[in-house]
């Protein structure tokens, strides 16, 4: 393996060198610093969009216990999850991600089933957060100039239509900055970073000094509240009801807690990625998970009543902001909000293309050859513009129910991320100590419990967050709507269906995995073809 200059005058540096042992070429732009990988993690997970746009979920699930109590409990089974996940992506630090994990660590159909699961939650998460950066926009908006009201007037479009236009906008917006050189959306999440660490300490603190009452610590730490209609009555933890109504509120803290596969999605970006990659994955977590709580605290602090809350739910954090300061007050923290929501949605656009983009590179998504074109900026540009299209239809039936349908979304992006974070956990778990791939971060012997306990959990929430978030959705229940069911099982069944069919039919007989470009020389020879195409300036 070259260690110098390639023919020609080339130089492979050591990243590129253990990008070539992987089998590709340094397509993407190497641009990334250690500090901004972390940083795209950290804004996909957002404590500014999840903890506050899911705010409900929990609420009406347990209500302020299970806001402070269960996203401590998810931060702390995230953060072994992404550590079990960190020791992987140092021994494979490629645009591929998890599904090319999979495939080393076990087979094809195991990296083809990942990768499936990958993709879909990538654009489900892309769409949750798309959906509730929306809805957060839509109250800043009605405050500024009665947007939904003008959207009503223009066009006859209903409250809910009017959120999905601004989605649009915003979704087209995303995809739009994505298609420039990735050292434009590695500054801007850098901003991102500095943005949400700085916003949530204004708004804690303008949350502690402002609004004239608190609520008590007791409040915060023990009161319980029951709106899902499972379990009748059930509001405390001496009844075993109870405990499910809880963990279905789990769902805002999971949810929230995703997308610190960015970090490896991007790793082809990073330089020193063997370290760089694993550490801004698993320091995303525990980083959100301390500033996330915090901001949970402070908000639940300032709930004026719960009644209060449970009537205005769709829109609770707003509302708890305008009613216990002024509208004054809640349009400044709802605009520091929708900013950070829109930097998270951007990211989660460069992190799903770029997956989608070594998915295709290995021919497994239909289209391929167009999703893995390069643009002259180095960007998978049509794989860009493919996320934000699968993303729009996916929320679509949250233009007749907003909270079924954002709930939905948020579901099928838990459960399709992590089934594909712990996919090759498993694999990992079951090569033992014979897997001796080289990497500059290892957990040692540590993976044995780490990833045991990890996968334990991932099997818990996938089968808890198929559950309608109400019982009224449940099909044997007398006062069943199909307006409150959770059509996440209905996805994934259907998704099992066409892909899981397309693997026995087709796919293995054609689909080996991750297929290599080319010989170490012919990798060098097209990097230096490339850099002469793009004309784009080497790294320093």
């Amino acid at each position: 393996m070259s260690t110098g200059p390639a023919p020609g005058g080339y130089h492979t540096s050591e990243d590129e060198r253990l990008l070539h042992r992987l089998g590709y070429a340094q397509e993407l732009f190497r641009a990334m610093g250690g500090f901004q990988n972390f940083a795209i993690s950290f804004t996909i997970i957002s404590i500014l969009a999840g903890c506050l746009t899911s705010y409900f979920v929990a609420f009406e699930r347990g209500g302020p216990v299970a806001v402070t109590y269960g996203w401590l409990l998810v931060g702390a089974m995230s953060t072994v999850v992404a550590l079990g996940m960190a020791e992987i992506a140092s021994a494979y630090p490629t645009a591929g991600g998890l599904y090319y994990w999979a495939s080393k660590l076990g087979s094809p159909g195991w990296g083809w089933a990942t990768g499936w699961f990958n993709l879909i939650g990538q654009v489900a998460v892309t769409a949750a957060i798309g959906y509730g950066l929306a809805t957060f926009g839509t109250v800043l908006f009605d405050y500024w100039f009665s947007y939904s009201e003008r959207m009503n007037d223009w066009f006859g479009a209903s409250p809910n239509a009017a959120i999905y236009i601004l989605y649009a906008l915003f979704l087209l917006a995303a995809c739009l900055i994505n298609v420039f050189d990735i050292r434009i959306t590695a500054g801007l999440n850098t901003i991102s970073a500095y943005w949400h660490m700085v916003g949530v300490a204004f708004i804690v603190l303008v949350l502690i000094i402002v609004p004239d009452q608190h609520q008590s610590f007791s409040y915060v730490f023990s009161e319980t509240v029951n709106a899902s209609g499972y379990g009748g009555a059930a509001d405390n933890f001496s009844n075993p009801a109870f405990w499910f109504v809880f963990g279905l509120g789990l769902l805002l803290s999971q949810y929230t807690i995703t997308g610190f596969d960015a970090s490896a999605h991007t790793a082809e970006e990073t330089q020193q990625a063997s370290r760089m990659a694993a550490v801004g994955m698993y320091m995303s977590v525990v980083v959100s998970v301390v500033f996330g709580w915090i901001l949970l605290l402070a908000v639940t602090f300032a709930i004026p009543s719960t009644e209060g809350a449970l009537e205005n739910i769709g829109i609770v954090v707003p509302w708890i902001w305008t009613e216990s300061m002024s509208q004054n007050w809640a349009e400044i923290l709802l605009f520091i909000a929708v900013v950070a929501q829109f930097f998270c949605l951007t990211a989660s656009v460069t992190s799903a293309s770029r997956m989608m983009f070594a998915f295709s590179r290995d021919r497994a998504v239909p289209g391929h050859s167009l999703w893995r074109k390069v643009s002259r900026h180095r960007v998978p540009v049509y794989s860009v513009f493919g996320i934000g299209f699968f993303a729009a239809v996916l929320m679509i039936p949250a233009v007749w129910n907003y909270l079924v349908g954002y709930g939905v979304g948020t579901a099928i992006a838990v459960i399709g991320l992590y089934i594909a974070f712990i996919l090759p956990v498993y694999l990992r778990l079951r090569r033992g100590d014979d897997w001796d791939e080289p990497r500059a971060w290892s957990l040692g012997r540590h993976y044995k419990w780490i990833d045991t306990v990890a996968i334990l959990w991932v099997a818990f929430i996938t089968i808890l967050f198929v559950f309608p978030l109400y019982k009224a959705g449940l099909p044997w229940e007398d006062d069943f709507s199909w307006e409150l069911t959770n059509y996440t099982v209905i996805w994934f069944a259907g998704i099992g269906l066409v892909f899981g069919g397309w693997w026995f039919l087709s796919a293995r007989n054609w689909f080996k995995g991750p297929v290599r470009m080319g010989t170490e020389e012919e990798l060098e020879r097209m990097e230096e073809e490339r850099l002469g195409e793009f004309e784009l300036p080497t790294e320093a």
